[in-house]
Order: structure tokens, then sequence, then C-alpha cells
């Protein structure tokens, strides 16, 4: 933080009303055209200077208003903080230094806890989340050094990592780099943990909400990988050294269910309907919307024998996620499908399977279970998309 007057005479128009504000937005030109944006403000009657290492750019093309826009409202956003944390500090309320000493792994291994007896498998992607945080800064890590900082390290972090399983035994397997969906949903939770770590007076702010859009991962929607039917056929006749992941998987390919519904599937949610049908009646992990799932006789091929299991015992004892996707990616391989196959690729399956039988595009969304169309659509374009490819190959057979 500079103690001299950092403005030269480069001040940007249009923050002069600001005159009667506690901080003001200033801005100092580089010499490659760029401004560098600061904020000024005077504590304790002694003016001072924070530098935000945020930058605009000379607007050539339209793309450089909208990310100059988007610079300044983040800028606007440091300071309407910085704004809070002067006022707090003037009337005497500042956050614990015992609060900010304690250790990030502690504070998600006791949302992990808490997940868990509530019974919510959410616990385990917090397991993992910890054992990332551990790679990228120890278990030491504070949350006095929980910045914005650390949040952009950490995300450039996940990039690179494994998604590592861990057994009982302590062996460590890896199924690959993490995926952009996996990296987001890893940094949406601690988001929330540091969110509820403000609301326990232990951080001021949460440095995520201070990164720009481009600088998160970007969510995958478009791109949906599945089996065909002959690849599922070739899953059927290869032995899997985990039958039960074997069957739950099938039964993912036709029934379309989330992994995490079919997790927490328990025998008394199966019913029979007046046509002598087995229906499952269900709650949506995701959406926690009930749901009436009408099964096929394929999709019941792949349940276990019931035996003596009561209404509320599991049907299929998954592990993690991500132990179960190994044991898959050994599967597959023997089988000879050199696809990514993971559980989500089962419901992709599912879906692409029902459209492809000509089942419409409405009855398919009601089986998966969407809230809206759209979501739907994006499995209808992989089809037509396939069916653009078959029929190119016929181009140039009579030439």
């Amino acid at each position: 933080m500079s103690k001299r007057n950092p403005e030269g005479k480069n001040h940007r128009k249009g923050v002069k009303n600001a005159n009667k504000e506690p901080i003001k937005v200033r801005f100092k030109e580089l010499a490659n055209g760029n401004q560098s944006i600061y904020l000024d403000y005077y504590n304790n009657s002694r003016r001072e200077y924070q530098f935000l290492k945020l930058y605009l750019v000379p607007e050539k093309t339209s793309n450089d208003k909208a990310a100059n826009a988007q610079t300044l409202n983040l800028a606007n956003a440091v300071k309407a903080q910085k704004i809070v944390e002067l006022q707090n500090t003037a009337h005497g309320f500042k956050f614990s230094d015992t609060k900010q000493k304690a250790r990030l792994v502690n504070y998600l291994q006791a949302i992990s806890d808490e997940k868990k007896q509530e019974g919510k498998r959410e616990y385990m992607s917090y397991n993992l989340i910890i054992k990332h945080v551990k790679q990228y800064s120890g278990d030491k890590t504070t949350f006095k050094q929980i910045t914005r900082e650390y949040c952009k390290g950490f995300i450039d972090y996940l990039k690179t990592a494994e998604n590592a399983v861990y057994k009982k035994n302590s062996d460590v397997y890896s199924s690959g780099l993490l995926s952009e969906n996996t990296k987001r949903t890893y940094i949406n939770l601690l988001g929330v943990a540091l969110n509820r770590a403000v609301r326990d007076g232990i951080l001021q702010n949460n440095p995520f909400s201070l990164l720009q859009r481009y600088e998160l991962p970007k969510l995958q929607s478009e791109n949906r990988e599945y089996l065909t039917i002959d690849e599922v056929k070739q899953l059927v006749k290869t032995p899997c050294h985990k039958p039960t992941i074997k069957n739950a998987f099938l039964f993912t390919c036709f029934s379309g269910l989330r992994y995490s519904d079919v997790g927490a599937l328990t025998w008394g949610q199966l019913q029979t309907d007046n046509d002598g049908k087995t229906v499952l009646k269900y709650t949506q992990k995701k959406t926690q919307k009930v749901e009436k799932l009408q099964l096929s006789d394929e999709a019941l091929k792949f349940l276990p024998e019931r035996s003596e299991a009561k209404d509320d015992d599991i049907i299929f004892k998954l592990n993690h996620n991500g132990y179960n996707n190994v044991a898959l990616k050994s599967w597959a391989s023997a089988a000879g499908i050199t696809k990514r196959v993971t559980f989500h690729i089962g419901r992709h399956t599912n879906a692409t399977l029902l459209l492809s039988l000509g089942v419409p595009i409405e009855t398919v969304s009601k089986i998966l279970g969407h809230s809206k169309i759209s979501q739907t659509q994006i499995y209808a374009k992989v089809i037509d998309k396939n069916k653009r490819a078959a029929v190119d190959k016929l181009d140039g057979l009579t030439d």
C-alpha cells in the first residue's frame, strides 16, 4: 500500500460524484495504455490506497467494452466491502483474531461430519474438497489466508488436479483429471462453506464473490457422451469385479436415474401400479422434487435379490462415486470400450436411447425428471448430430 498519491493527472472521468463517499475508485494510467484501478480512502485520518490488481483496457471492440464494464462492477463490489470493513472498525466491530486463526480444513471437516449425521451424501464431496485443499495449501491454512488470490490459486490448482480415489487401506487411485463440472462443483461447495464462515463471524466476506465470471471453470452442458446399445450389450456380457457397481450402472442406463438417486434407493420405494407394473416413487436429491418413475422390465433385470431386506434398506450399496468410476473404467476397458464411462454417462445413455427409439422429447423429459424441456433438448441435439454424421457417410458412394 503506497503512502504517496498515485493518482497523477490520470483520473478517470465519471467518479467525481463520489465526493461524500468514504472510498473512491481511482484509475492510474499505465505505460501500456491500460488503467490500473485502486481505492482511495481515509483510515483513522490517514489517506491510504489499495491497488486491486484490476485493469481497464482501451475500448477498441465491443468485447473490450463489456470486459471493462465487468471489471468496474467487480471494483465497485470490492469498494462496497471495504466500506463495510471501515465502518465495522470505526464502530468497534472487529473480527476475532482467534476465529481468523481457525484452520479451513477443520471447518470443512465439521461441515462434512454434520452432513453425514444428517444422512446427506454431500459429506463425501466435502471430504474430497478437504483432500484437495490439503494438497493445494496444506492442512494448516487459516481463514486469515483465504483471500481472492488464494481462491484464484485454488482454481488454478484444480486445472491439473487428479480425481484421486482413496480406499480404506490408504491405496490411492486416479481416474484422470477433474472434469470442468467437477471443478465447478468443488468451487461451489467451498463457496457455500465460506458463506457459512461469514455468517459465523469468521470471515468478513466470501472472496469467491470477488472473482469475475471468466475466472471460474465453465460448466460443460453441450457435450453429452453416451453408450450405444451395442456397447451396453457388451457391458452386460463382460464380467465386473464389482457386481453391485455393474448392476447399478446398467440399472441407470435403463432407468435414467442420477447416481445420487440410485445410491439412495430403498426397497420400499418400489411399488406396483394397477397394471401390475413396477414404479419407483422417490425424491430427487438434486431438486428435492417427488417423482414417480415407471420402470422397464429391462431395468428390473439388474436389481439384486431382495431376500429378507426391509423397506428402508438400501438397494445398491455403493462407495463414493470416484471409487465407483475407477471400477467402471476397468470394466469398460475389459469390454473393449474406450469411452470414459461414469455413472452420469448411464443417465445420458438412457436419454439418447429413448430419443433414438422415437420416444417424444416431452416424455423423455418427464422420465429424467427435468424441470425444463431445454435440459432434454441437449440430448436431442446429440441425436440430430449423429443422424447428420450417418447421412454424410453416404456422400460420394456413386461418384
